[in-house]
């Protein structure tokens, strides 16, 4: 006897593998249960005139009859045909073919099984301003980012994000391998005392190991922003803004630690919501960076003659075995410890040592503020000034887009964020081409 429900091995909507006993779709939250049966497979038709299980017989067959044109009775408009004279239609055996018919003759008309309620109704619409599911277009999206009526995976905001402003540019993207994207990033433009431009940008990676990394990157980038939109105007030298920035980042995240959100999702594995953080400001005439963790700032300038250069150095067990002397990079960087972090932003965080440089290079060029999901796939300056395309300087949001591409076609692994900023800075007014 067949079940009711046919066995699927993959979802007819999207081709999600099903197992034993799936009633929707895991992928698409497609109702298997509206999937009709298969018909049986039994022949019921022989070819040739037997039959499968073997020859029929031999059945006298009558003589056929022979009309003739002038036998055959025409019909007026509207009016219907006589039947057949001979009961050919529901005999066993056709005696024109020689084929043997085991059906019964098939209805005039079908009854159609009635239609499951549930896909035929359909959920009520939702009230105005309401999220409704991108999939079946009525079903309200829930806090966790599911639809309540098929259970499709809404896409989230911070999946993939894009940013300009003024002459610097960022994309931050989910990646391949990641169910979502636990970076953040902030742009920003200011007026240095005298009057002239001043541009940053800081990326933050969140620690998947902690309690809402997604948060602490988000709190983080936008704190750090904060201070150096409030330091840099009265005239604070660029490398302490950038110390005090990433003081007020710790800080944000810090503060995640003490919310009813952590204690809801905190797991026994899990630490204080945490996060890296790296930062670069631009003016006319000085580069500076900072960070705490392995995000990177790497300098690419114009001229691809000259050499380009890493500006950051990682807090990671990599960085340290090099910085000792045990391991030279690429040992240290095959080792399955690389990139276990020794620095980064938290409640639970060893001690808080920002680290701070400044740069007055002496062409121009681009800086390329990223975090590990790029650097990955280019981790020498050489294999970044590869990447980074020619016209960085004119085409910021170009170039960032063009990285994180880099990234995805290497495998994306990570969630992968890139910001780049022209050096010098242009002009106020000036944007990417």
């Amino acid at each position: 006897m067949m079940s009711q429900m046919p066995q699927l091995s993959a979802c007819p909507s999207c081709e999600w593998p099903l197992e034993s006993g799936d009633r929707f779709c895991g992928a698409c939250g497609y109702d298997l249960s509206a999937v009709p049966a298969r018909p049986d497979d039994s022949p019921t038709i022989a070819m040739n005139g037997a039959p499968p299980g073997g020859p029929w017989p031999e059945v006298p067959h009558p003589p056929a009859e022979v009309h003739l044109p002038a036998d055959l009775r025409g019909t007026e408009s509207g009016e219907q045909a006589p039947p057949p004279s001979g009961p050919v239609v529901g005999s066993p055996v056709s005696p024109v073919s020689g084929v043997r018919f085991d059906r019964s003759p098939e209805p005039d008309e079908y009854v159609l099984q009635a239609p499951d309620p549930r896909v035929a109704a359909g959920p009520p619409t939702p009230p105005e301003g309401t999220k409704v599911c991108v999939a079946c277009r009525a079903g309200r999206v829930d806090d966790d980012g599911y639809c309540e009526n098929c259970g499709h995976a809404q896409p989230r905001e911070r999946d993939h994000m894009e940013q300009e402003a003024g002459p610097i540019a960022a994309v931050s993207d989910r990646g391949l391998r990641h169910h979502r994207n636990e970076d953040a990033f902030t742009l920003g433009t200011s007026v240095l005392p005298d009057g002239s431009p001043a541009t940053f940008a800081v990326v933050c990676d969140g620690v998947s190991s902690a309690t809402r990394p997604d948060d602490a990157s988000l709190a983080a980038s936008r704190a750090a922003a904060e201070a150096l939109l409030a330091a840099l105007p009265q005239g604070t030298h660029p490398q302490q803004a950038m110390h005090e920035a990433i003081v007020a980042a710790s800080r944000a995240v810090n503060s995640l630690a003490a919310e009813p959100a952590t204690a809801r999702e905190h797991q026994p594995h899990q630490n204080a919501p945490a996060c890296t953080i790296v930062g670069s400001i631009v003016t006319p005439s000085l580069l500076v960076v900072g960070w705490v963790g392995d995000s990177r700032v790497y300098w690419v300038p114009t001229d691809r003659s000259s050499p380009p250069a890493r500006l950051t150095e990682d807090d990671s067990w990599a960085a340290q075995m090099v910085a000792a002397g045990l391991m030279n990079e690429a040992e240290a960087y095959a080792d399955e410890r690389a990139h276990a972090i020794t620095g980064w932003l938290g409640a639970d965080a060893y001690e808080l040592d920002p680290h701070t440089a400044s740069f007055k290079p002496d062409r121009p060029g681009v800086v390329v503020v990223c975090t590990d999901g790029l650097w990955n796939y280019a981790e020498a300056a050489d294999e970044m000034a590869e990447a980074v395309p020619a016209d960085a300087a004119v085409r910021p949001l170009h170039t960032a887009r063009v990285l994180v591409g880099h990234a995805l076609d290497g495998g994306g692994h990570d969630n992968v964020t890139v910001a780049v900023v022209p050096f010098p800075t242009p002009p106020q007014g000036a944007g990417s081409a």
